[in-house]
């Protein structure tokens, strides 16, 4: 009898007055992707919380955790246990937060609808939570083709053929 896989629960919060938002089942949709795809094995239920917040905000929370003064398109921010207390039933993998009007402002300058950027965006971001980064030049082309290959399983082009790389 096989296990069942690990489930990741996406929770929304939206603080952006916006209809390009996609909706909360999309986020969940591209986090279950990225997460099967990943082949990770995170052993119990998860959490992940996905912020999407304004240019204020978001300029805040790139300026505070690292001191760039302006708001990028996505920060990733992993969960982490405090020390001394037991493994909770239910993990939480980290939050994401994601800038809606960096996001609508890429995809017009890449030449990409805004909800192929936001998909993106949080797959990449998801990503950075299971521990993938692109530091250096062989984790980044690993990273990118996981990106690339969870996107167009969602039906959305190569995110890097058109425009620059993420920068979150």
């Amino acid at each position: 009898m096989s296990e069942q896989p690990a489930v990741v629960h996406t929770v929304l919060q939206n603080v952006v007055e916006s209809g390009e938002v996609p909706q909360a089942q999309d986020f969940q949709r591209w986090v279950d992707t990225a997460y099967l795809m990943a082949d990770e094995d995170v052993q119990k239920e998860s959490t992940v919380t996905i912020r999407v917040v304004d240019e204020a905000e978001g300029r805040e929370l790139n300026s505070s955790f690292r001191d760039i003064p302006r708001p990028t398109n996505v920060l990733a921010f992993p969960g982490a246990a405090p020390a001394g207390l037991p493994p909770a039933e239910i993990g939480e993998l980290g939050d994401l937060v994601i800038c809606a009007p960096v996001v609508a402002r890429e995809a017009v300058e890449q030449e990409k609808t805004t909800v192929a950027h936001f998909a993106h965006l949080t797959v990449h971001g998801f990503l950075h939570l299971l521990g993938y980064d692109h530091d250096e030049p062989a984790a980044a082309a690993d990273m990118e083709s996981l990106e690339t290959r969870v996107l167009h399983k969602l039906g959305f082009p190569d995110p890097y053929t058109t425009g620059e790389h993420c920068r979150g």
